[in-house]
This record gives C-alpha cells, structure tokens and sequence, in this order.
C-alpha cells in the first residue's frame, strides 16, 4: 500500500483526580479505531494520550489520601494508562504533563508569551469551580452555579497573569468562518461562535498563587502556571516542541489532524488552544471533533450516583473486543449515547453471538463438512450471489465515507449489516438442502465460497473496531487476503486453499444471571471505596455529631416488585411522611417476597446519596439485620407510629 502521508491524531489528555470511567474510556477507543483505520489506509499515524495532572483539585484530592501530590498522579496515572492497555489501543506515545521536557517547554512559552505583551499581570475577581478549576463572572452562573458542571462555587479573589484573548478574538472568529470544518459537527461551532466569542472574549486567569501544586512561573515563583495553558501545550510538546527549538517529530506531524475531545472541553480546544498558537505563531490544529457524553441509562456518569462502570471491569466479563463492539456501535454521531448492563449484553448476544459469531462458525463448519475445508471455485453463479458482491463493495465505500465523518456508530452498522445479508444468504440458497444433491455440488461450492469471501469483508473491515476478532475470524479463513487494498476487488479468495478450524467466537450470556453478577460487584465496589475512605480518612469510632448527620425516619412500604433482569433486588415505594413517594432498590430479593413487605413500616436512611442499581435510582436504604446462616431481617417499626417520624 502507498504511503499517503502523516496523519496526527490525540485525545484530550485524562485528569488524574480519579480512576476513569467507562464514559472516559469511549474517548481512548473511539481515537484508536480511526488510528487503526487510517493505518490500514497507508497513513503514517502518530497517535498521542496521556494524563493532565496539576491543579488545585488534585492538590486536595492527594491532601484528603494522606499522599503527596506526586504520589496521588503517579497511582491515577498508573490506572489509566493500564485502562488504555486493556482496551487494546495503540497510542504511539503516552504523555504526562509531569515529565520534566513537558514542564521546561510549558516554562518557555509562557515566559515568551509575557515578554511578546500576550500574557500580563493583574489581579482576578470572580466565582471559582474547584472540579472544574474554572474562573466564572455571576453573569455566567447558571442558577448560582457552575455552568459546566452545576457544582457550588466560591468567591475568589487573588494576583494573576492572564492570557490576552480579546486582542485575538477577531483574528479566530475569522478563522473558525473561513475553515468550515474546524470544529466538528456543526452544532458545536455555532455554540462557540455565538454563546462565547462573538460576545465578546474576556482575557483568561493562567496562574494562580492559591496552590502549589503546578508548574512554576520561572520569573515569578508566587505564581503556578493555570492548568489549561500547561494541559493544552501537550499537544506540541509531546512532538518535542520548545519555543527555542521546533523537534524532528513536532516539524513532520504538527500541525494536528484531528483533536478528538469530550463535548466538555470543546471551548477550551477551539479558544484557548488556538489563541495560544496564534500567540506563539504556530499552525492551529485542522480539526477539533467533539464527541458527546457516554450515559448510564439516562444519566451521566458520577460516584456519588453509584452508577460508575470502569472498563477493565467490562473486559474482564465480556472480552476487550466486545466492550470496544459496545462503545462504538452505540454512541450517536451528535447526541449522547447510553450503556446499561441490560442493552451491553442484548447486543453481545444479537449482534455478536448471533450475527457474527453464528455467521463465521456455521459457514466454516459447512465448508469442513461438506469439502473437507477446501474452497471451491466460484464458477456456478446465480443472480442472488451479485447482491453479496455488490454490497460487499458497497459496504467498504459506506465505511469509509462513515468514518471520515467520524460516524462511526454507523460504520460499524455498515459492516453489520453485510454479516446480516450473508446470514439470510444462508436461509436462501440453503446451502444443506443443496448438499443433498450430488448435481448441486459445484453450486454449492460456489454458495460456499461467497459466504466464505462476504466474512473476509467483514473481517478485514473490524480490523479497527475489533482486532482480535478480526484476527481469528481471518485465521479460521486461513488467508493472508488482510489488508485493506485486498477489498477493493470481491474474490481473492483462493480455490483449492483450506479453512481452519471453525471456533466459537461469542458464547450466548445468560443475562438474568450475570446482570445480578455484575449489581453485586458494583455493590461490593461502593462499598469497598466507602471503607477506603473511611481508612484514609482514619475513620474508626465516630461522635454524637457524626451519628446525627445521618437522617433516619419511618416509612411505610406502599408497593414492592422484583426488579427485571435480577434476582436479588426488591424495588420499593415508601410514602416517608414528605407527600412525595420515594423509590429504594433493596438486595433482600432473596429473603422476603413482595407481599412481605407491601404495607409494612420500615426504617430508612432519608439522606444517603442516590445510586442506579440495575436501571433503578435508589434515593435511600431500609435498615436490616444481618444474622446467622446467610439471613436477613428487615427491621420493622410499630405501625403506629407516624410516617416520616425521625429516630434518633
């Protein structure tokens, strides 16, 4: 295959305050697929990710663990790189913007932009977000919060060196006008352009003196560099760019083809970031994708929901290829997309097990059965079999187009599709009946070996999506026909060669049984962190002020049903005295039934935060005793006494 030349592409770089969450995830896979693709195009890939670790909340995070700062990033940073290792990626280089050549450069650029008049001292006044380490004025509060991400802020006034953006303002809405496709899907330049810059861009807050934990002014040493100037920059430093000197890789592969970013961060990609460069008189990236949110069910993912699935969990359950399956085929192109245990394994069963893997296994069993393995020469043809041919081709044109769209959702629906049409070539030229006729032997071989060539689309083409599986499915082929050049004409296939072995791809999931698994998993989760904390923490007895912070009243029990798909808990209605009913998922499924409970009164714990348990927000949890040989018992209160009545 031809070289046709560099193509750069990163992701936004993870924040080290926590381990990611299968939502962060979708980020790391969904840039991997395109390097893939891109490579076996012929591009010279180079794929970068990494880690952003400075910053007041990481200070504090490592603060509240009893660790250093260094410490703290050094363990996150550790986890996520192991996340992108276990999901397969095939990042060339992993950044972190604590290794020292980072730190030197991000010191030089900013030391260059205050002396060229970008950057200027000054004092900020204004609402800070400590998650989202974000400066707003009121005017900007929605609500009294923080616009990103709704969380309280505080008043925050202190000495700072800010970043001239109004003096570029002009210059990038020029920019985002006449380079349409910049930034990527449309919506998302619209939502820049009119609700930030053409308002007007004030200049941004980039040092603090509050904190410590941060790259330091080298000519001012009060004052950390602000994390957005110091994340950002990694971009170009990771290809060994210094303001003195422009590195080997930083001259072949900047400026960046695609940026691939969370929706979150689509304001600093396509302000800040290229207002540095304008500053710095460096090229602006070529594009910058902002891809939307993974949900849980409905909801974005958060601990204190406890509704958070980490990848490496998933893999460990379903396989890497099939996790990776899930997160790209199930993510609109514009719009948020949604995992659940229930729909994660839905689509294990249908579209792996029984689509694909029943699709590969059947077809290479008949090919053993019938020819001993060898391939047959396609020589008795019917019309039926130029539809296989045809959308064969067609799906290769279908997925290209799909991707340099960046619709990969529906990428991955092209290649379905193909495996659903052989499936039901199957079913029509019944490929057992013709077995039976010693005439039809020559059409059956030919039936065969369209079956056997429409596969091998399939598996070059999940060569990106999914590369084990693709591997495997080309070895039960037995053909070195792999690369992408080997699709543009249908029928390299060799007569007279052999298939492999026919091997089960995806075992049908019981989903009953492994969705109460995984709920108790994610229980035992919760709780070991609620421990680790408290450990951290030094927790061991507590005080009177301890004890009254948790709120407890009566509850009556109003309706109790099973909770679809598990077997361990028990939703229930409990009218707790505030006029509105209030929802509690139990794990007592095993131990009372229903009407047990239907019309009791309860103790409930009225201000624990809420958590999804198997597609229910749970706002509570009943009081229960554990007691001898694996029993429970509800704990019941005298009926008389009144709902919503506090005991303390």
């Amino acid at each position: 295959m031809s070289d046709k030349g560099k193509f750069y592409i990163t992701t936004a770089i993870a924040y080290t305050s926590r381990k990611p969450h299968i939502g962060n995830s979708y980020e790391i896979v969904l840039t991997d697929a395109i390097a893939r693709y891109k490579r076996m195009l012929g591009y010279d890939v180079y794929f970068l990710t990494g880690t952003d670790e400075h910053g007041q909340k990481i200070e504090e995070c490592a603060n509240s663990a009893g660790v250093t700062p260094k410490e703290y990033v050094d363990r996150v940073a550790g986890e996520i790189r192991q996340i992108c290792d276990s999901l397969n990626t095939t990042y060339d280089k992993f950044i972190r913007t604590t290794d020292d050549y980072h730190e030197k450069a991000v010191q030089k650029v900013f030391k260059k932009l205050y002396e060229n008049g970008d950057i200027y001292k000054g004092e900020y006044k204004g609402m800070y977000c400590t998650p989202c380490e974000s400066f707003w004025t009121e005017s900007q509060l929605v609500d009294g919060k923080c616009p990103d991400c709704g969380r309280d802020v505080k008043p925050a006034k202190e000495e700072a060196y800010f970043l001239k953006l109004s003096k570029y303002q002009k210059q990038l809405e020029e920019y985002i006008e006449s380079n349409e496709s910049f930034i990527y899907p449309e919506a998302r330049k619209n939502e820049m352009l009119n609700n930030f810059i053409r308002p007007g861009l004030q200049d941004l807050c980039v040092s603090r003196t509050s904190f410590k934990w941060g790259i330091p002014v080298t000519f001012d040493d009060k004052h950390v560099i602000y994390v957005w100037i110091d994340a950002l920059l990694n971009y170009i430093t990771a290809l060994g760019y210094t303001p003195d000197e422009k590195g080997s890789l930083y001259k072949k592969y900047w400026p960046a083809d695609v940026h691939i970013i969370g929706k979150d961060v689509v304001r600093f990609h396509t302000i800040y970031w290229p207002i540095i460069l304008m500053a710095l008189g460096e090229p602006l990236p070529k594009q910058v994708y902002g891809h939307p949110w993974l949900l849980f069910g409905e909801d974005k993912m958060s601990k204190s929901k406890g509704n958070v699935i980490y990848a490496d969990d998933l893999v460990k359950v379903f396989g890497v290829d099939a996790v990776r399956y899930y997160l790209l085929s199930e993510m609109p192109h514009a719009s948020d997309g949604s995992i659940t245990y229930e729909t994660l394994i839905e689509r294990y069963n249908s579209d792996l097990a029984n689509t694909i893997g029943n699709l590969v296994n059947r077809t290479v069993t008949m090919q053993k059965k019938y020819f001993d393995g060898v391939i047959q020469p396609n020589t008795a043809s019917e019309d039926i079999d130029g539809e296989i041919k045809t959308l064969a081709l067609k799906t290769l044109e279908d997925v290209d187009k799909c991707i340099n769209e960046y619709k990969i959702a529906d990428s991955v629906e092209c290649i379905l599709t193909l495996a659903r049409r052989l499936n039901k070539y199957i079913d029509e030229t019944m490929p057992w009946a013709l077995a039976k006729d010693e005439e039809k032997r020559e059409r059956l071989g030919t039936v065969l070996y369209n079956l056997l060539e429409g596969i091998r689309y399939v598996a070059v083409l999940l060569k990106p999506y999914m590369p084990d599986t693709s591997k495997e499915i080309l070895a039960q082929l037995n053909t070195d026909a792999d690369s992408y050049d080997s699709l543009l004409s249908f029928g390299r296939l060799k007569a007279g060669e052999s298939v492999g072995e026919p091997k089960v791809l995806f075992s049908r999931i019981d989903a009953e049984k492994l969705i109460s698994e995984l709920v108790a998993k994610q229980e035992e989760q919760q709780a070991a962190e609620t421990d680790a904390i408290n450990q951290i923490q030094g927790v061991a007895r507590i005080g009177i002020d301890d004890f009254a912070k948790v709120e407890l009243r009566v509850a009556e029990v109003k309706a109790c049903e099973p909770v679809k798909r598990t077997k361990k808990l028990l939703k229930l209605t409990l009218d707790d005295g505030t006029g509105a009913d209030r929802t509690v998922a139990s794990g007592i499924a095993k131990w009372y039934t229903p009407e047990q409970l239907t019309g009791k009164k309860v103790v409930v714990v009225a201000n624990l935060k809420p958590a999804m348990l198997c597609g229910v927000e749970s706002n509570g949890m009943i009081l229960a005793a554990d007691c001898p040989e694996d029993d429970v018992k509800v704990i019941f209160i005298d009926p008389s006494i009144p709902n919503g009545s506090k005991i303390r």
